[in-house]
């Protein structure tokens, strides 16, 4: 008795050390590449964020597979390029824009409604099923609204937040349109109360129901993206509770309205300080609620077995710093499409450090089913890779290459050269000495100019070839 007692003392290290790790992905909604303490903001007050990089790697070479939200969360969740997955643009209206409230009626005919991803793809959490996780999404889904498209179709056991691009933050509405749900089931229950405060609440009960066996917390806050709002003034920004607005005294001095345009009339909106006020506070609230997740970790002693990923969906927008990169989300420059992300694991990522190898959204798909001993269905054609080694410094990324497109806007990397062509301008740039994408090198590199697109040719090709997936696809 005492010798098999003595054999399992030695085994119980090696026993929770095998346990699969807890994942806790959290993504953030049009924050900009400088928009933490950790990424060099000397304005936005990030502390639980800085906290996470501080035990984790910094990644600074990092891009999303496309410069918007519908296309970018898809492709994050299936590991698979927009153009093979069938979600390669947005899951919107676009009435609201020029001001139009839709009837209820008339909305439920709307591409809005009706759009989404296709059934026959294999998202994340279905995957991490087959290898006994439970797993909740809290905050925004915006891949499609009807039963068979919302996330306890695909693979997700708990579901409370909001299901298409962007909401009004007290009204949960967009363009005055309901768009919470608790499962599968519209609600206004919690109409008026801050949206992050929402998913924290949801996110936190989830946590303390579940953290004695393996989960996927998957945390998409709509925080810093624009209020979807009718209203002019609060469509003109994010918003933000007073306790953390107080909190930038200088940019609340400034902020204010003044006379601009809405809908194509004049209308009262912001100033840029109140944008910037809204924004870097709607930021310091997300950030307040990423430490209460953080710490219930440490709570329950999770910590070291729990895998936390940050990032932005896509590229900074509206009141975004997006420096030293240029352009900004919706664009093919390195602003669109380069974002800030870190990375924890305790005893498995070096913390405090920072890796500048070229890696992606499609990645994390890959690296989790590793990571978990998930084993994605056979057949599945995957676009990223196991990026851990990477992460632990002990390989460079096997990443060369990355292909971006919206309609007619093109974008590629390939090793250091990246290549635009797009409606808000064109150019070959080096980014080992050009980050900022200033300097046009096509005239004279016209040789690497011609290589790239052919890649990019390819990439359409193999693109074009894989069996079609809808909304956008024929078949």
């Amino acid at each position: 008795m005492q010798r098999t007692l003595a054999l399992l003392l030695t085994l119980l290290p090696l026993i929770l050390v095998a346990a699969p790790p807890n994942v806790l992905l959290i993504v953030s909604d049009d924050q900009g590449y400088r928009d933490l303490g950790c990424f060099g903001s000397h304005e936005v007050k990030t502390p639980h964020l800085d906290r996470l990089a501080k035990g984790g790697v910094k990644l600074t070479n990092f891009y999303v597979a496309w410069p918007a939200c519908t296309p970018s969360r898809g492709a994050l969740l299936t590991g698979r390029y927009p153009q093979r997955n069938g979600i390669y643009d947005m899951i919107r209206n676009e009435a609201p824009d020029y001001g139009y409230k839709y009837k209820p009626g008339e909305y439920e005919a709307t591409f809005e409604r009706i759009g989404g991803m296709d059934t026959r793809e294999v998202l994340l959490p279905a995957v991490l099923k087959t290898a006994g996780y439970t797993s909740g999404i809290f905050g925004k889904w915006d891949l499609g609204v009807h039963k068979r498209f919302l996330p306890l179709a695909r693979g997700f056991d708990d579901f409370y937040g909001f299901v298409n691009t962007g909401i009004d933050y007290y009204t949960h509405e967009r363009y005055g349109v309901p768009s919470m749900y608790r499962n599968n089931a519209p609600t206004t229950d919690d109409k008026g109360k801050y949206c992050t405060d929402l998913f924290e609440r949801e996110a936190v009960r989830f946590l303390k129901a579940n953290h004695k066996e393996p989960f996927f917390l998957y945390v998409p806050f709509n925080a810093p993206h624009g209020a979807s709002s009718l209203d002019p003034v609060i469509r003109s920004g994010a918003q933000a509770p007073e306790k953390f607005k107080n909190l930038y005294p200088a940019l609340l001095s400034q902020a204010g309205t003044q006379t601009g345009t809405r809908y194509g009339k004049p209308a009262t909106v912001r100033n840029r300080a109140a944008r910037r006020l809204e924004f870097v506070g709607s930021i310091t609230a997300m950030d307040n609620a990423i430490g209460k997740l953080l710490n219930l970790l440490d709570e329950h002693k999770i910590t070291d077995n729990t895998i936390v990923i940050f990032f932005s969906d896509n590229g900074g927008g509206g009141a975004a710093d997006n420096a030293p990169l240029l352009g900004r989300k919706g664009q093919m420059f390195e602003g669109g499409i380069r974002v800030p992300c870190i990375i924890r694991w305790p005893g498995n990522i070096p913390a405090n450090t920072t890796n500048d190898e070229f890696l992606t959204s499609l990645e994390i798909f890959p690296t989790l089913c590793t990571a978990t001993g998930a084993v994605p269905p056979k057949g599945l054609n995957l676009d990223g890779f196991d990026m851990m080694p990477v992460l632990q410094s002990k390989r460079k990324s096997p990443r060369k290459e990355m292909f971006w497109q919206r309609r007619l806007d093109k974008g590629a990397r390939v090793d250091h050269w990246k290549w635009v062509e797009s409606s808000r301008g064109n150019g070959l740039f080096d980014l080992r000495t050009d980050l900022s994408e200033k300097h046009d090198l096509s005239k004279e590199k016209p040789d690497v100019l011609k290589m790239i697109k052919a890649r990019f040719a390819d990439w359409k090709k193999q693109m074009n070839a894989t069996e079609p997936r809808g909304p956008f696809r024929d078949y």
